[in-house]
Order: structure tokens, then sequence, then C-alpha cells
């Protein structure tokens, strides 16, 4: 079998691993490798590249997982052939249109998983596979190990400290959200605006009113409302973090009005600027229901969260699930216990942030010249304020280079910002490189055609600092 055209460089930052499965994968669209082609075996690949047989096992097995190749046992691997094709000799020709893959998403819920930690994910799951299921349904909190792993993981990572028997393990943020809602006064839900088009939508099918509550500004009255949800850590989509007097204030005003604020701890452990925030919860538990989630830290599809009531609404939603059977599914939590006590989670997190922190950097000075920063540097994605103009003109250059870019003007309501939300997460060093291309060419054009830039609204621009350090700005166009 000849050797096939690859080359690693290990001066790169990016893992031998992710290069590899990189160069394979373009070698598949290009038509190089033709669909039903046998790869070389691992150990082949690794005495060609000169590296040792775990990386390309690495690569083999997030090809895998993608779907681009097929390992069948006892012959090789294959690049993936079309449904109801056979086995036999693949025709050398390139994959037709329709079957290339789906745009990459920029979007700010993807989080980057490192090829590194494949081998803690099997472990976990070859545990799941030999434990023993319980015998009928759950305990409706979820399970007791995963609990107390979770107040664990609270109270060390976001000095909450929380009994075990407190925590209610759901199927995710929105998830939590339909727990909790049931159980509330009847009445308007506070959301900010712009905010979280999911909690929005949850909240509306309750058949509850949702009243806007302006990202970035003080709250200093929740009357009319029973709730208020928030993303205090690191605010969805701006990227602000709540200040302290703010969060000191919110509190007052739902103690005031008898309402309880919804505290979705967004994002809260990639924090890379300075350390994280403390939940809201941290400082009032019987105003604050705490909602925490795997989703950035695993996987989204893992689909698992938790929730951590006011005490006086604990026992109310036990009883619903008990009634319901709406615990989440027992192998997830058991995967997610074994995540957590190898430490598997905390390994990845720490990954993650190293490689959020050197791409955030790349992305700012990028965009800088020519749109404005709505929020500190954190996390996986980054707001940026510019007209609908060319907030349009940008995503449709992102979609023509491959890449689905959201607009704010998506999650706003009432406030009427605009701009762009970009995710970096998901996706390759390469990949980033060529979406920020499109992105600034696009920028590019608009600031020469309107002879302005950096403008953050259309030139009527309005900031609104801080009250304490690393809070960043918002501006209102």
């Amino acid at each position: 079998m000849p050797a096939l055209p690859l080359r690693l460089d290990r001066s790169s930052r990016a893992p031998l691993p992710a290069q590899l499965s990189a160069q394979v994968r373009e070698l598949i669209l290009a038509g190089t490798l033709a669909r039903g082609s046998r790869l070389p075996s691992s150990r082949a690949l690794a005495a060609d590249l000169g590296v040792s047989r775990t990386v390309t096992e690495l690569a083999f097995e997030q090809l895998v997982a993608e779907g681009w190749v097929e390992a069948r046992r006892g012959a090789g691997t294959f690049v993936a052939s079309p449904p109801g094709a056979s086995h036999g000799r693949a025709e050398a020709r390139p994959p037709a249109p329709a079957a290339a893959p789906g745009l990459v998403r920029l979007d700010a819920g993807t989080p980057w998983v490192d090829p590194r930690g494949l081998a803690g994910w099997r472990r976990a799951w070859r545990e799941v596979s030999a434990a023993r299921p319980p015998r009928g349904y759950d305990d409706p909190r979820g399970l007791p190990e995963l609990r107390v792993a979770l107040a664990e993981r609270l109270a060390r990572t976001r000095g909450l400290s929380v009994d075990p028997d407190a925590i209610i393990v759901t199927a995710g943020t929105t998830d939590a959200l339909r727990q909790l809602l049931p159980e509330l006064p009847s009445g308007a839900v506070g959301v900010e605006d712009p905010g979280y088009r999911a909690a929005v939508e949850t909240v509306r099918s309750f058949g509850r009113a949702v009243v806007d509550l302006a990202a970035g500004e003080p709250v200093t009255s929740l009357e009319g409302v029973v709730a208020a949800y928030v993303t205090p850590a690191h605010q969805h989509p701006l990227g602000l973090v709540m200040p302290a007097p703010r969060r000191l204030a919110l509190l007052a005003a739902a103690r005031s009005a008898g309402a309880i604020v919804v505290e979705d701890d967004y994002d809260s452990e990639f924090r890379y600027d300075v350390a994280p925030v403390p939940a809201l919860a941290s400082l009032d538990r019987d105003a604050v229901a705490y909602i925490g989630t795997a989703a950035k830290s695993v996987l989204p599809t893992l689909r698992l969260g938790w929730l951590v009531p006011p005490p006086s609404l604990l026992d109310a939603i036990v009883r619903r699930r008990e009634v319901t059977h709406a615990g989440a599914a027992w192998p997830s939590q058991r995967a997610l216990l074994a995540l957590l006590r190898d430490g598997w989670i905390d390994k990845t997190v720490r990954a993650a942030r190293r490689v959020y922190a050197e791409r955030a950097p790349r992305v700012a000075e990028a965009l800088s010249p020519y749109a404005q920063l709505a929020g500190p540097l954190a996390g996986m994605y980054s707001c940026w304020l510019m007209p609908q103009t060319t907030a349009l003109r940008v995503r449709e250059a992102a979609l023509a280079a491959g890449f689905e870019l959201n607009l704010l003007s998506s999650y706003a309501r009432t406030s009427g910002l605009t701009g762009i939300v970009l995710g970096y997460g998901g996706l390759s060093d390469e990949e980033l490189d060529r979406a920020l291309r499109a992105i600034v060419g696009a920028l590019r054009g608009s600031a020469s055609a309107n002879g302005s830039v950096n403008d953050g609204g259309g030139g009527t621009a309005r900031a609104v600092v801080g009250d304490s350090p690393g809070t960043g700005t918002q501006c209102s166009g």
C-alpha cells in the first residue's frame, strides 16, 4: 500500500493526533481517499510518520467517532461507505457533494474535546457495562453516589456547600427549569435580554409570560415576577460577569418581592483571567435555585445536569419526579460518576481552559479593529457588537466559507443589541484560522464601505462600565 501524503509538524500547537485526523479528513474530502478505501494499519502508519502508535490510534479513534472511517474486525480500517454500499472494491472517485459534511458550528455551546481523554471516556463506559442497574425506577433525586460526588465538586469549585440529598440530577439545564417552574406560584418570569434562548422558550412553554431584564444592568426590583433567570458567572451571550454589588442588589430584590433567582451557572469553570467567581447560590440558598450542567465539561449530548432548589421547593419537586418518573438516564449518571471519581473531568476542564485561553486572544486580535467586545475574554466564545448590516454580511461570509455563525440579534428581544456570537470551542485550530479569515475579510470590507471601525452599533454606542474589575463593558446601539 503506498504511503499517504501526510506530514506532522512537531512545532505546531496542535496535538499530533489532531493534526493526523485533520489531514486524513482532508484527503477524504478531496477524494484522494475514496469511499471504501483501506487505510494503513495504525502500526504501519506510525512507522511511516515516525511517531508512537498511540498517536495513530488516537487519530483513528477520532475519525471513527466522527464517522469518517469505519473499523472492520479482522479486516482493517476503511473510509466509511454510504449506507447500503457493499464492502467490495470502491471506485476511485471523489465523494458526491450531497454527502459532504455539514457546516462547522461556531456556536457558544460546543466544547473543545481533548482527544487524549478518549481512554478515560472508554473506561467509564466499560464500568457502566459491568455495573448492576437498579431493579426498578431509581431514586427520584438521582444516583446517590453521583450526588455525593457532585456535592463535593460544588463545594470545591463553586463555593457552594450543600447536602447530597439537596441535589437533583437532571437531564440538562432546560430540564432543571422544567422541574422548577411547576412548583412556583403563577406569574411571569424575568429573563435576561439578550439571554439564553432555550430558557425563554421553556418558560413560555409553561404558559408564563417573559419579562425582559436588561443584561448588564442592575436589577433593583422584581415586583411582578415570580422568578428571575440569570447567568451571573458568564452572561449568555454577552459574556459579562455580574459584579458583587449587583449580585447583592438582585438578592435583595428577590427577597423583597418574594421571588426566587434561578442561577444558571453557565460557563463558570472556564475563566482564565481570574479565578472563577463563587456561585450566587452560596450567598443565599433560600432565595436561589442553582442549575449546573455537564454539557461544557463533558459533552452536550450526555444530557446531564443538576438542580439545587431552595429548601422550600425541594420536597415538592422530588414528589413530582417520583410520580412522573422524571429521572435522568441511569447509564449516563453512572458514567458521569466514574468520570468525576477518576479526575477525568478536572483534567478535561484544565486542558480545555488552556485551549480557550490561547484561542480567545487570537479571536480578539483579529476582530478588535472592526468590532467591540461585549464582555471580558472568558469561556469558549466571545460576543462582538456591530451594526446589524455588518453582522449579516459577516454571517454570509462565514456561511460561504463553511461555518455557521450566530447573530446577537437572535438572542435579543427588546434590547436592540446587534452583532455576532463567535464560538471557538468545537473546532480545530485550522478551522478557526479559516473562519477568522472569512469573518475579518467581511469586517474589513464593511469598514472600508462605511469609513469607520469599532463603533459597536451603528455609530451610537453607549458604554456601561462594570462595577468591579473584570466585568467588561456593555454597549447599546
